[in-house]
């Protein structure tokens, strides 16, 4: 145990703390020092206050790693593949800005009866590998000269980019989701269909297992590429993309989602609004897009301000109150999200402060009614992927792994009662455990402490007689890389093999103490909550 970590533990102790035996964080029962208290708990364990899907924290891979088609290969990499298996079940967006200045253009070469990479142990040698992520560097560049501009390279792929993502998505146990280009348009300004026919076509003769979407954010169509398409007409183009579908016969019953437009923002809900009206029928949920800042002019404090995090309540609020207006009741996705718009905030989005916005989302989205939550990127541009350029899972990704494992689909209704000034800042949400990993009637309390010091959750007595097991996410600085779990940094041991995330048990207790700037999930393994039997 390094001198840091034992004067962190000293210093907890004093605040009701103990070390456990295995070296983690326990909580006790009698603390030397008192603490105000922060929050009151008063969970009703007794009903499902809703259900999100099961792979309601997805990813995405943006369409940018095809604008060259050679590292579309780093998804053969046997690091990233163990990484995103450990994710699934998930949906995989393939999707982005470049989408819409993408062209299928097959190389109608003879195909082999089986796919290329069908096999999940071909991967990606590891010369290659390497060749590609130093290549990669030079390639974001030129990309975030690309995006500074807003002038976009039209994009050609062939069926090397849709076989890899096949692979890729059947191997890691995903669902995944292709974006079309909806700026292919006719004279008379109609989605020219064509070339999606083409695609569908040859992924049709490999009996791939895809989803479909159209368009990303239309109400950019304008800024980026000079093309206005009001939601009336995108609706129109959505129904006729479902004609495609459907005479395809092999997609028939394949998910289509759209029309992924920005958050709600002066004429985006009208493109939101037009669009419902026309083509809600063609679509299976209703999908838009959500940053809490812009990338290019926010700051650290923005990342912990619970004020920001609020924001999303009210912009999730507009788009079903949109959806409800016209009587439907389709699904309502984050199709994209991620903290900072224009490729993530640099030095912040990809570090362990970001995971206070992400966390957040993940907890204030299923309790808002968001049914999935696509998060922008797995791998590739910007800053705020899960994986770093050599790969390796960054403290976003080691989150998103705790939550898949400990977090159910059934959202608990919680209600909180403020102890002090700073309950604000501390955030909490309330789920049934996770079936694989928990038995039935446990429950995962998500929360997370934006103070800088510690803070402590009253918890009644159908939590306080359980026993549980705490895992506590901190990192030495806010903007650091890495993270530790219970006081043990997180990194894989090898490019196949990842850590064991153990939690600490902990004896029952009626008070929870959160270290400062810490994200935390308490599994509760002896409630028997009747709402998770």
């Amino acid at each position: 145990m390094n001198f840091l970590l034992l004067l962190s533990l000293i210093s907890l102790r004093t605040h009701g703390t103990r070390t456990g035996p295995d070296g983690g964080w326990a909580l006790d029962p009698d603390p030397v020092q008192e603490l105000d208290l922060d929050l009151v708990l008063e969970p009703d364990l007794s009903a499902v206050l809703r259900r999100v899907d099961p792979r309601f924290l997805s990813v995405t891979i943006d369409a940018s790693l095809a604008a060259e088609e050679s590292f579309m290969a780093l998804l053969s990499s046997s690091k990233v593949r163990t990484l995103s298996s450990a994710l699934s079940p998930s949906f995989l967006r393939f999707g982005g800005t470049r989408q819409d200045f993408m062209k299928f253009k097959p190389q109608r070469r003879k195909r082999n009866s089986k796919n290329p990479g069908e096999s999940c142990q071909q991967l990606l040698p590891w010369v290659v590998e390497k060749q590609l992520k130093m290549n990669w560097t030079l390639q974001q560049q030129i990309l975030i000269k690309e995006d500074l501009k807003r002038k976009f390279k039209k994009i050609s792929f062939t069926e090397v980019t849709v076989d890899l993502l096949n692979s890729f998505s059947s191997c890691c146990g995903f669902n995944l989701i292709f974006g079309l280009n909806a700026l292919l348009r006719t004279s008379e300004n109609v989605w020219n269909s064509s070339n999606a026919e083409t695609l569908i076509k040859y992924c049709q003769s490999r009996r791939y297992q895809m989803n479909w979407e159209l368009g990303n954010e239309p109400n950019s169509f304008e800024k980026k590429a000079g093309i206005r398409v009001d939601g009336h007409q995108l609706g129109l183009d959505f129904l006729r993309l479902r004609e495609l579908m459907s005479r395809s016969g092999f997609y028939r019953d394949a998910g289509l989602f759209g029309p992924d437009v920005g958050q709600p923002r002066d004429h985006r809900t009208d493109i939101l609004g037009g669009f419902l009206q026309t083509g809600a029928e063609a679509v299976d949920a209703v999908t838009w897009h959500h940053y809490y800042v812009n990338g290019r002019d926010t700051s650290l404090e923005d990342f912990l301000d619970p004020e920001i995090l609020d924001t999303l309540t009210s912009k999730t609020n507009e788009v079903m109150e949109k959806v409800k207006l016209l009587s439907l009741t389709k699904p309502i996705w984050l199709g994209e999200t991620s903290s900072a718009y224009g490729g993530g905030a640099v030095g912040l989005s990809d570090t362990f402060v970001a995971g206070f916005m992400w966390l957040d989302k993940l907890g204030l989205g299923a309790t808002l009614g968001l049914d999935v939550v696509m998060r922008q990127v797995l791998v590739g541009s910007g800053s705020y992927h899960l994986l770093d350029e050599n790969l390796d899972p960054l403290p976003d990704y080691w989150l998103s792994l705790l939550y898949k494992r400990l977090v159910g689909p059934e959202v608990l209704k919680v209600r909180k009662r403020s102890g002090s000034a700073r309950s604000k800042r501390v955030r909490t949400y309330l789920h049934c455990s996770n079936e694989k990993s928990y038995s039935r009637g446990s429950v995962t309390l998500i929360s997370m402490n934006l103070n800088q010091n510690p803070s402590r959750i009253s918890v009644p007595l159908v939590l306080s007689s359980s026993s549980l097991e705490a895992f506590i996410l901190q990192s030495d600085r806010l903007d650091s890389r890495s993270v530790k779990l219970n006081g043990r940094l997180l990194q894989m041991l090898e490019d196949e093999t990842l850590p064991d995330l153990r939690g600490t048990r902990l004896p029952p207790s009626d008070l929870l103490q959160l270290p400062g700037f810490s994200l935390n999930f308490f599994v509760f393994l002896d409630v028997q909550a009747a709402a998770c039997l």
